[in-house]
This record gives structure tokens, C-alpha cells and sequence, in this order.
């Protein structure tokens, strides 16, 4: 039963110890006891002083409750999770030194609980509100154990808390469980590589982490170092890789190979591949392989001072390779299926658009869904055989391999009969003939197939189009003195192809400063709103452009419309040149010297052609950032290619690597790898990216002002 603390007539010797006791038990042990109903310090029975006196030696969080008003007694390490509370809590009902979390379920009643029936209580797990620093209140997680404490005659007089806070264990669950959210919503290796290095690099608070995969023939790396500048930029950027040949003995390497983990506590054990000063200092580290079952790789924890991997550490580094490893499994099968069917995707549409003198041309496509599909959006242009330009775009219902087939075959189809008789109404009727026998081959009535062809004279200065079933296409006119405007044609768009397709011709003004835009319905369709609203968004975007040059409309064009599709995207642009342009290209190798060169040459290049001395610094150096981007993400030679007409400069650099799409997003201008883009956002009237069968096309363009 409950009761006092029991008093005896003779007490022994002090406490060992407390004339010199410091901290919480120096506190408690001089704290007026006499006050309170336990009565005088000396006076307390034998056995309670003795689990006092075990209570302050502890190093574990202790709190023992004395009575029945559970005055507080307890020691530093206690003192410390109770932050300002202390030392007022010396000696206090506990009710009212915790007055907010009393009350909560498995709190004050687990206490009175154990006091009452003399039955231990565990609590695996509670969530408490602490007061660690003034005016701060930390929710904390602790697993707690209640016991009763009797006298020396048997009698419970008290209940000894001990408590493990488990907020590190817990948070280190929650990490690993928003680590796994975040891996799976990663599609290439470039996006494990991000979340897996950002992940590593907060979870154990190191200082350098790293992760590998093999690559067949070798293995490719990528590390992160504590304190490095990573901006938004650098976020979306891929990952710097380190190419490792397939001999080399490094731990990520032996690791990935072997299947065996390795933990250094102490020593050197990237001194003899070291590759810098962040490396050299690496003292301990933890290398485990990825147990996956195709992927081969590991991921590594490092510090530059000696580190035990305790048995808790080594439990959190597991899974969290295992979860990497699952994650670069699925990133692997689907770079091998989007590059397949993006491969077969682009085979089909032309590798290269005629270079004219009056006449510049550009064209984008973006695959709908999740890229990891081939489509049946199409486009083309060519020279006829009487000097005039044909144009087309169309659209094959699907999204697989099957769609990309029938797209191929009506692209061929239609260069062959537009060779042989141009006539646009002839041209799709032709195409209606194949495209109605393609169903029947099938035994099909879902071909679904829409198109719009032109042809292009541009000595007459008019343009001759025909629609089956497509979007009336748009043009943006310049108006003498004032500002430009787009409208859509009044083209008919008649039936599909297959359903016996007999369209009509319109024949326009195509003068010089036009530019005309066909595109597909993913650019002006979504789910949430009308096709109006989508149409009127591109014909605004298209009139409000900087400019009418063809590269920066498709990309003005593909972002007009808010909002995600799941359509392909494909935009075609001509624009008739008020006058010809000039244009030349050089070929970067991939080596350290190639922005120099690159700058030498573009300098010389623009001098040449007496380009205003404010516009070719910042073409040069926008340029140079471009390049040295496409030569550290791609890891491949480059493409500079520069076009310059009497209204602006439009530069471009492309690279074979796999860097996709980057995204706009505004930089630190002080950052160390995001600045490039940053540079273009400021020095640039337009740019954009143009993704490719492998890697990218990254201009910019800069208007040049009248005179």
C-alpha cells in the first residue's frame, strides 16, 4: 500500500559523498526537505536514500516521486531533457511542475497508476513537450519505465521513473521513411544520385558522402562534400559523375564488387585514390553495397574525424542502401525503355530542317505521359522540286510502339506524294487512301489520324495550306510601326484521314517578318479547362513573344498553356526573314581548354560581322557558361552554332550526353554551377532547352535594337 516516507529514530551516516556533491545532486541533497511532507533529508528511510543515491550516480535519465503529492526528485540528465524547469522542480509535486502534460494519457495516470497498484509500467512510446530552452518548446519522443519504490517495511512511497528518449531513433524512422517517398518518385539515375546524396549527407550529419554504380565496361561516381553551394539550379542540373575504371580498388568499388559492407573508425582509407583535399581528410568512413539484384553499386558515409559505426548506425546505413538500390533498378529499366522508344520516336521525324536563306525553321517535341512511350505526333519540312517549302504536322492516336509505326509510315507517305504532286488537297487525299487501307490491313476502325499541310512560296510571298481534322494553324504578323499580332487561319479542318478525307485549300499572305506556327492539340489542350481558353493562351504567348525567330515561338508556344498534359507535344515554326541571316557552328571537343577556345572564336566570329561590342560580351559569356555546362553534365563534345539576323542573335549549344530537360529557375548569381543559367535568365531576351535523342540544346537569344 501507499504511504509515507518511512522515518527511523537513529539515522545512519550522510550520504556518501554528499558534502561534496555538485550539480542536480547537490540541489537536491541540500534542498529543504523539512518543509515538505517527507520531512528532513536524514530522517528519510535507509532504502529510499539509497535509490536516491543510485538515482543522481546514474547517467541515465531518472526522476523519482515521493508521496502522495509526488514531489520531485531526480538527477543532471533528467535535469537536462527538463531544461528550464530546473531546479524549481527540486522538490515540487510533479502535477505542477508539468502542468500541460500531466493530464495526457499516459502520463501523470501512468505514475499514479504504479503508485497505487505497485505495478511496473512500460511505456514504449510517448510524445512529450519539452522545455529545453527558454520560450522554446520541443516535442520530444521517449520510451519510459515505471517502478514502485518501497521503504525498508515494504511500503510504496515512491515511483522511479526512468526515461530513453527516443526522438533521434524516431526521427531517423521518419527520414528514412520520407527517404523512401522521395526515391519513389525517382525515374533516372541522375534523380537517385540528388536524393540519395541529399539524403546521406543530412541523416548522419556527414561530411562527405558518395554513391556508385557500375556502368558494364566501368563504374561511374558521384559525391557531395558538407558545406557545398547547392542551389535550385544545381538541384536540377544532373550530378557532377567521376568515370572509375572497372579495376580500380577505391572501397565504393570493392564494396559494390565484393557485396560485403566496410566500416573504418579511424584511419586514411581514401588516401591512395584521393582526388582532392576533401578526400585527404577523411578519417573514418562506411561503404555499403546496394544488394541489388541487377544494379551493382554502394553508397558511402565519411567523416574527417574518428567516428565509431555503432551497431544502431550500421542497422539505418543498411536499408537506406537497400532502398537505393531498389530505386537504381528502377531508374536503369526505365533510361533502357525511354530511351528506346524516344530512339524510335525520334528515327521517325527529321534528323535535320532545311537551311534556307529567307526562310528559318524550328521545331520541338515533348512526349506526353511519362516519356517513357513513343507517340504518333509528327512534323516535317523539305524542299519541293520547284524551290518552294514543304510543312506538316500531324497527329497519330496512341502512345506505343504501334502509333510511332503508323506515324512513320504516314510521314514517308506524305514526302513521297508531296514530291510528286505538291497540291495539298492531293496530298491528303492520297494519305486518306493509305491511312483507310492501313485500318482495313488492321482490321482497325480506332486509326485515328489528323494532319495539316502547306506548301510555302516564298517569291510570292503565300502560303497554301490543307487540314484533316488538325488545329487551324496560327501566324504572327508584324505590323508596320506597331505591335505584333497572331491569329489562326481560317482553315477547314474536315474529316480525319480514313474517313474519306476531301479537304479544301486556303491560300494566304505569308510576307516577310510572318512567322507560322502548327502545332499539335497537347499544346492548347488540358483536362480542367476548355479548348477556347487553351487556344486564346498560345495566340496571346505567340503575339506578346520578343521576338518572331522560330526556336524561341516553340518554346513559347509548348509553355503557354498552364498546367501539365498527358499529349504529346509537337511544334513546327517558319518564319519568312525580313532579310537572310548568317549562320556558323563549331565543334567543341571535350577537354578543359574548349570554353577558351570557344569565347576566341565567338569573339572573332561577331567582331567579323560588327555586332555592337555590349552584345557580343554577353553572347561570349553566356556562351562560355553553356559550354563548359554541356562538357561537365554531358561529359561529351559540343555543338556552338550562331545565327544572326538584322533584329537578333540566336546562339545554341548541344551536347550527346544525358543531361534532358533543364529547368528555368532563378539562381544565386554568386553560385558555383548554377550561375550559367542564372547569367542567361539576366543577359538574354529568350532561351530555352530542345531535348534530343541524347542529350540537349541549350540557346539564347538576344534582340538587337533598331540602328
Amino acid at each position: 500500500m501507499p504511504g509515507t516516507v518511512g522515518r527511523v529514530p537513529n539515522p545512519p551516516a550522510p550520504v556518501s559523498g554528499a558534502p561534496s556533491a555538485s550539480g542536480t545532486a547537490a540541489i537536491v541533497l541540500r534542498h529543504d526537505w523539512a518543509g515538505t511532507p517527507l520531512g528532513p533529508w536524514r530522517a528519510w528511510d535507509p532504502a529510499i536514500r539509497a535509490a536516491i543515491e543510485l538515482l543522481l550516480a546514474s547517467p541515465v535519465p531518472m526522476a523519482l516521486t515521493l508521496g502522495d503529492d509526488h514531489l520531485l526528485v531526480y538527477n543532471d540528465a533528467y535535469a537536462e531533457l527538463i531544461g528550464d524547469r530546473h531546479p524549481d522542480a527540486v522538490g515540487r509535486p510533479a502535477a505542477e511542475v508539468f502542468a500541460e502534460s500531466w493530464p495526457l494519457p499516459g502520463v501523470g495516470e501512468a505514475i499514479e497508476g504504479t503508485y497505487r497498484s505497485g505495478e511496473p509500467f512500460l511505456e514504449k512510446e510517448a510524445t512529450l513537450p519539452l522545455h529545453r530552452r527558454p520560450g522554446l518548446v520541443e516535442q520530444s519522443v521517449f520510451t519510459r519505465g515505471h517502478s514502485p519504490v518501497r521503504d525498508s517495511a515494504g511500503r510504496i512511497v515512491g515511483v522511479l521513473t526512468v526515461a530513453a528518449e527516443t526522438t533521434q531513433v524516431t526521427q531517423q524512422l521518419q527520414s528514412l521513411s520520407d527517404f523512401a517517398a522521395a526515391l519513389a518518385g525517382t525515374l533516372t539515375l541522375d534523380d537517385v544520385a540528388r536524393v540519395a546524396l541529399r539524403y546521406a549527407i543530412t541523416a548522419f550529419d556527414a561530411d562527405r558522402v558518395s554513391f556508385a554504380v557500375d556502368e558494364g565496361g566501368g563504374w561511374r561516381m558521384v559525391r557531395r562534400i558538407r558545406g557545398e553551394l547547392v542551389d535550385e539550379a544545381d538541384e536540377r542540373l544532373p550530378p557532377l559523375w567521376r568515370r572509375i575504371p572497372p579495376e580500380w580498388q577505391g572501397p565504393v568499388v570493392t564494396a559494390a564488387r565484393g557485396g560485403v559492407p566496410l566500416f573504418i573508425d579511424d584511419g586514411q582509407p581514401l588516401r591512395e585514390i584521393a582526388v582532392d583535399r576533401h578526400d585527404q581528410k577523411v578519417r573514418s568512413l562506411a561503404t555499403v553495397p546496394l544488394r541489388a539484384s541487377v544494379v551493382r553499386g554502394s553508397l558511402t558515409v565519411g567523416y574527417q574525424v574518428p567516428h565509431v559505426w555503432s551497431a544502431a548506425r550500421r542497422a539505418l546505413l543498411a536499408p537506406s542502401a537497400e532502398l537505393v538500390g531498389q530505386a537504381a533498378e528502377r531508374a536503369r529499366r526505365f533510361e533502357t525503355q525511354h530511351g528506346t522508344a524516344q530512339l524510335l520516336q525520334r528515327s521517325m521525324l527529321p534528323a535535320h530542317l532545311p537551311d534556307l536563306p529567307r526562310m528559318r525553321i524550328a521545331a520541338r517535341y515533348d512526349p506526353g505521359v511519362d516519356g517513357n512511350a513513343a507517340g504518333g505526333d509528327f512534323y516535317d519540312a523539305f524542299l519541293l522540286p520547284d524551290g518552294r517549302l514543304g510543312i506538316v504536322l500531324g497527329d497519330v492516336a496512341g502512345h506505343d510502339v504501334q502509333a510511332a509505326a503508323r506515324m512513320g509510315q504516314v510521314r514517308a507517305a506524305l514526302r513521297a506524294l508531296a514530291l510528286t504532286d505538291p497540291r495539298p488537297d492531293a496530298v491528303l487525299a492520297g494519305l486518306d487512301r493509305l491511312v483507310t487501307s492501313l485500318g482495313a490491313e488492321g482490321d482497325t476502325h480506332e486509326l485515328f489520324v489528323t494532319v495539316v499541310f502547306g506548301v510555302v512560296d516564298a517569291d510570292r510571298q503565300r502560303l497554301t495550306l490543307a487540314s484533316a481534322g488538325h488545329p487551324a494553324p496560327l501566324i504572327r504578323r508584324c505590323v508596320p510601326g506597331g505591335a505584333p499580332v497572331a491569329e489562326y487561319l481560317d482553315v477547314p479542318a474536315g474529316a480525319p484521314l480514313g474517313l474519306g478525307c476531301r479537304p479544301p485549300t486556303v491560300t494566304v499572305r505569308f510576307a516577310p517578318g510572318d512567322t507560322l506556327l502548327l502545332f499539335s492539340d497537347g499544346v492548347v489542350e488540358r483536362r480542367w479547362q476548355d479548348l477556347t481558353t487553351g487556344l486564346d493562351a498560345l495566340a496571346d504567348a505567340v503575339a506578346g513573344a520578343g521576338s518572331g525567330d522560330p526556336r524561341a515561338l516553340c518554346a513559347v508556344a509548348t509553355a503557354a498553356v498552364p498546367g501539365a498534359t498527358e499529349d504529346d507535344v509537337a511544334v513546327l515554326a517558319v518564319e519568312h526573314a525580313l532579310r537572310p541571316s548568317r549562320s556558323t557552328s563549331m565543334e567543341v571537343p571535350a577537354e578543359p581548354t574548349a570554353p577558351s577556345r570557344v569565347r576566341h572564336w565567338m569573339t572573332g566570329q561577331l567582331t567579323e560581322w560588327q555586332v555592337a561590342e555590349s552584345i557580343i560580351g554577353a553572347a561570349v559569356l553566356c556562351t562560355s557558361e553553356l559550354t563548359t555546362n554541356a562538357l561537365l553534365h554531358a561529359g561529351t563534345a559540343a555543338r556552338v552554332e550562331i545565327d544572326l539576323s538584322p533584329e537578333r542573335l540566336l546562339v545554341s549549344v548541344a551536347d550527346s550526353g544525358t543531361r534532358g530537360t533543364v529547368t528555368r529557375a532563378q539562381t544565386d548569381m554568386l553560385s558555383s554551377r548554377g550561375r550559367g543559367l542564372g547569367l542567361i535568365e539576366e543577359l538574354s531576351d529568350a532561351w530555352g532547352t530542345d531535348p534530343t535523342v541524347r542529350g540537349s540544346t541549350v540557346w539564347f537569344e538576344i534582340l538587337i535594337p533598331p540602328g
